[in-house]
C-alpha cells in the first residue's frame, strides 16, 4: 500500500489548531505566543547545573566562544582556546537568509554540555561537546555567488546565492604560477575585486619560480605592482621566498585561493612542517590542475596566527551591479570625475576620460581590457 503524502504535515497542522483554540497546552488561555517561548530541551542528565529543573533549556547552559574550524555531518568542529571540540547545531540557531549559515572563521557561542555526557557513550546519542548557540557578525568574507538551481529547488530559478568559503579572515592570498598551470591575469583581477568586497587584504604570490616564466609576465605584474599590490616570488620546492611570506602573515587570519594546480598546498607543507596537506601533480593530459583540496582545512603558523587552504577554482564569477563595477579599478578614481557624462560606462561615451587616459598610456591597456570583460561578463 502505497504511503500517504502529507500525514505528517496534516498531524502539525491539527495539532496546532487544537492548541490555538484551547484543547491542548494551557486550557482557554493558550495564545500563539506560546509557540514562541518553546526553547530546547535537554535532558536533565545533560545540564551541567539545576539538573532536576524539568524546564532548563539551552539557554541555561554555560556558554563559551570558539572558531569554527571544520564541519562533519549533522556538526560542526569548534576550536574552544586550545580545544577541539565537536558540536551540534541549536534548533533555535538562524542565520541571514542568501549567505551561509556557518563556515570555517566563523566566530560562535557554544551551549557547553556536561563532560561524562560527551565522550560517544551509549547514554549520549548526539555524542557532542556542546552546542551552537549563535554566530557573530562576519568582519570579512571570502565569497562567490552559486547559482540557487539544484534538485531540490526550480532550475530554471536564475536567483544566485552567496556562498560563504572562509569569514573573519584578515588576508586573501591569492596564489598563481607562471608556469604549470600559466598565469590568468583576468582572474587575478577577480580575485582582486573580491577581496575588495569582502574586506580582505590581497597579498600576490607567485609560485614555483623555479620552473622560469616570470620574465614573460613583467608588465602584467609591473600593472599589479602599481596598484599598491604586494608581490611574493616563492618556491615551494626550493624554499626560496617562504620565510618572507611567513613573516609577513604572522600573527593574522590568512586564507588561500587560486587555481587547482599553483601548489597551495604545497606553499603550506613548506612554511608549516609537518602539516601533511596532501599535494597532487597536474593531470598529464592538459597540464591543468586536480582538485586535491576538497574542503577547508585549517593550519596554525609556527610563528603564530593561523592559514586556511581552500579548494581550488578554474571559474570564478562575479554578483553585482555592473555600475558598480568601475569602483574595483582604483586607477579610475582620479580620473573617472573628468569624463563628460556623470553615468559614463567608459565604452563609447563622447569625452571619456578614462579612455582618454588609456590613450596615453596613464592607464594599463591590459587593466582596460580586463574591464571591459567583466563588464560584459555582468
Amino acid at each position: 500500500m502505497a504511503k500517504r503524502k502529507g500525514k505528517s504535515s496534516q498531524r502539525i497542522k491539527d495539532w496546532y489548531h487544537r492548541f490555538v483554540s484551547g484543547q491542548e497546552d494551557g486550557g482557554p488561555t493558550a495564545s500563539r505566543e506560546k509557540l514562541s517561548e518553546q526553547g530546547i530541551k535537554l535532558p536533565p542528565s545533560r545540564l551541567t547545573d539545576d539538573a532536576n529543573r524539568p524546564d532548563v533549556g539551552i539557554e541555561d547552559l554555560p556558554k563559551a566562544e570558539g572558531m569554527v574550524i571544520g564541519f562533519f555531518p549533522g556538526g560542526a568542529i569548534v576550536r574552544v582556546g586550545k580545544k577541539e571540540i565537536l558540536c551540534g547545531i541549536a534548533k533555535t540557531f538562524r542565520a541571514l537568509e542568501g549567505t551561509s549559515a556557518l563556515v570555517v572563521g566563523d566566530d560562535v557561542t557554544v551551549a557547553m554540555t556536561r563532560p561524562e555526557h560527551a565522550d560517544g557513550s551509549a547514554e549520549d546519542k548526539d555524542r557532542t561537546d556542546g552546542m551552537i548557540f549563535s554566530r557573530r557578525d562576519r568582519r570579512t568574507v571570502l565569497a562567490r555567488p552559486q547559482p540557487r538551481s539544484s534538485r531540490r529547488r526550480d532550475a530554471y530559478e536564475g536567483e544566485s546565492f552567496e556562498k560563504v568559503v572562509a569569514a573573519n579572515m584578515d588576508i586573501l592570498l591569492i596564489v598563481v604560477a607562471t608556469r604549470k598551470p600559466p598565469l590568468r591575469h583576468g582572474l587575478i583581477d577577480r580575485f582582486l575585486i573580491i577581496a575588495e568586497r569582502g574586506d580582505l587584504e590581497p597579498i600576490l604570490v607567485i609560485n614555483k619560480i623555479d620552473l622560469g616564466g616570470s620574465d614573460k609576465y613583467k608588465k602584467v605584474l609591473t600593472d599589479f605592482q602599481e596598484l599598491g599590490l604586494e608581490i611574493f616570488f616563492c618556491s615551494a620546492v626550493t624554499g626560496e621566498g617562504i620565510e618572507s611570506l611567513a613573516s609577513a602573515i604572522s600573527n593574522k587570519r590568512s586564507v588561500l585561493a587560486g587555481p587547482s594546480g599553483v601548489g597551495k598546498s604545497t606553499l603550506i607543507n613548506a612554511m608549516i612542517p609537518g602539516a601533511g596537506a596532501v599535494t597532487r601533480t597536474l593531470r598529464a593530459k592538459d597540464k591543468r590542475g586536480r582538485h586535491t583540496t576538497s574542503a577547508v582545512a585549517v593550519y596554525d603558523l609556527p610563528c603564530g596566527g593561523a592559514i586556511l587552504d581552500t579548494p581550488g577554482i578554474r571559474e570564478l564569477g562575479m554578483n553585482f551591479q555592473a555600475e558598480e563595477l568601475p569602483w574595483y579599478f582604483p586607477e579610475f578614481e582620479s580620473i573617472a570625475p573628468n569624463c563628460h557624462f556623470n553615468n559614463c560606462t567608459h565604452t563609447h561615451e563622447p569625452q571619456c576620460a578614462v579612455q582618454s587616459a588609456v590613450e596615453e598610456g596613464k592607464i594599463s591597456q591590459r587593466r582596460y581590457k580586463s574591464y571591459l570583460r567583466l563588464l560584459e561578463s555582468l
